[in-house]
């Protein structure tokens, strides 16, 4: 059975036990309502000097396809067309009202050699590189302060070529941080759809200082192997939308960041108003939902409604540390099926690293309001670790309709500190944390 077939079935059968309550969920339905692709123009990659053949270097021909359809921008916009083939490229930038098109059968393939690669400042919401302190590679599709603009086709692959990153990032040979697939910065009003993309060098799709970002019926894989890739990353960013997508990575297969420590608090760009829906998730180390670790500028107002997740090492995780400040708060996930997970649910308040000693290690980050309902699994290793942190108890976490069948043998289902909350129809039972808010709005109990 094909992985649509299934993620079809299993969605089907989740039945909504409650009425969004923010404007979250209805993101989805309005960005998806929007003609996102149409334009009076279009040009061929090809007329550019662009070959084909996958070993032929053909990033000058895609800045020169960019620098040609700026003209058309107050015309209605313009389509780059890629058609079939194996088109080898370098890092390159697109334009505002501009549609990258990707036939069946065309493949966009990112150069090996790092000298292919832009090198471009650190986010200022992180301070540094990601990987190492410094300059990092730029994206091999950029966006900048762009409007109106469309990355989609007919099922056309973009292939990260990552096994040379990630050699180089587990070997500590890196001169820099290294790059994702697609970036927009600062931008408004982007979609990408309808593609396939392979083997990211680290994330994916990342948007960040972003507004109104639709990504649908994509497929995103990399090897269980690879370190630290994650597939599509909004990142102090506002009403985007997730959906219809097929996700499997090395580590984090969805996660939400908003910056990191005093940066991330400076920038105070938070990611809101998301939308997550229809979605099969697999993620070989990490989480295929997460939040943060780096979430400084806060996350909230985020709706997850049916998601398949499997072979995960985490199905749900929201992740902080001392020094983060920021919050993660007014989330609502349901309809979830979970299938040999090693732990279905975490919530750390002692995880990840910072970018260097200039934090504050009293900016506590703030947890509360996280709604987990009609959420179901079958071998799951550990049912729930929750812990918080003892200044800054992570509060109102509410628990319902939760049913998990655990592995034989797990001796442990539930471990809790610093966490309150309430459960209403939660199996295995869980601890006695979780029954001690009067409700799931309310006050924690410390």
């Amino acid at each position: 059975m094909s992985v649509a077939i299934i993620l079809v079935v299993v969605l089907t059968s989740l039945i909504p036990i409650y009425a969004d309550i923010h404007d979250a969920g209805k993101i989805c339905d309005e960005l998806g309502r929007r003609s996102w692709s149409s334009r009076p123009h279009s040009v061929s990659i090809s007329e550019f000097g662009a070959v084909g053949d996958g070993k032929t270097l053909n990033t000058l021909a895609f800045q020169n396809a960019v620098f040609y359809l700026m003209s058309f921008a107050d015309k209605g916009g313009a389509q780059l067309y890629v058609p079939p083939g194996k088109w080898l490229t370098g890092s390159f930038s697109l334009t505002s009202h501009l549609t990258l098109f990707l036939e069946n059968g065309a493949v966009i393939v990112a150069s090996q050699d790092p000298s292919h690669w832009e090198i471009v400042d650190p986010l200022p919401s992180y301070g540094r590189g990601i990987d190492l302190p410094g300059k990092r590679y730029m994206s091999l599709i950029n966006g900048y302060k762009l409007h109106d603009v469309v990355v989609t086709g007919d099922n056309g692959t973009i292939d990260g070529q990552g096994l040379v990153w990630w050699d180089r990032f587990t070997s500590h040979s890196l001169k820099y941080s290294r790059p994702n697939l697609i970036e927009f910065i600062s931008s408004e009003n982007v979609a990408v759809s309808n593609l396939t993309f392979l083997n990211a060098p680290a994330y994916t799709i990342h948007s960040i200082y972003s507004s109104h970002v639709y990504i649908s019926k994509i497929l995103a894989h990399s090897t269980p192997e690879s370190p630290y890739t994650i597939g599509i990353v909004p990142d102090s960013s506002d009403n985007v939308c997730i959906q219809n997508s097929t996700i499997n990575t090395g580590y984090d297969a969805i996660s939400l960041k908003s910056g990191w420590d005093e940066y991330g608090i400076a920038y105070a760009r938070a990611t809101a108003n998301v939308h997550i829906r229809n979605i099969y998730l697999q993620s070989a180390s990490g989480s295929s939902i997460s939040f943060g670790s780096e979430m400084s500028g806060g996350i909230s107002d985020v709706v997850v409604d049916n998601a398949v997740i499997r072979n995960s090492l985490t199905g749900i995780a929201f992740r902080t540390t001392r020094g983060r400040g920021g919050y993660i708060k007014e989330i609502n996930i349901s309809n979830i099926y979970m299938s040999r997970i090693g732990t279905a649910i975490v919530a750390n308040g002692s995880f990840g690293t910072h970018p260097d000693d200039k934090y504050d290690e009293n900016a506590l980050p703030l947890v509360s309001h996280i709604r987990l309902n009609n959420i179901s699994g079958v071998h799951i290793g550990v049912a729930g670790k929750l812990f918080g942190i003892k200044e800054s108890p992570f509060s109102s976490l509410a628990l319902s309709n939760v049913s998990l069948s655990m592995n034989s043998g797990s001796n442990v289902t539930w471990q809790c500190s610093y966490v309150y909350g309430s459960s209403v129809s939660v199996s295995p039972e869980p601890c006695p944390e979780l029954n001690r808010d009067d409700n799931a709005y309310g006050r924690a109990a410390v």
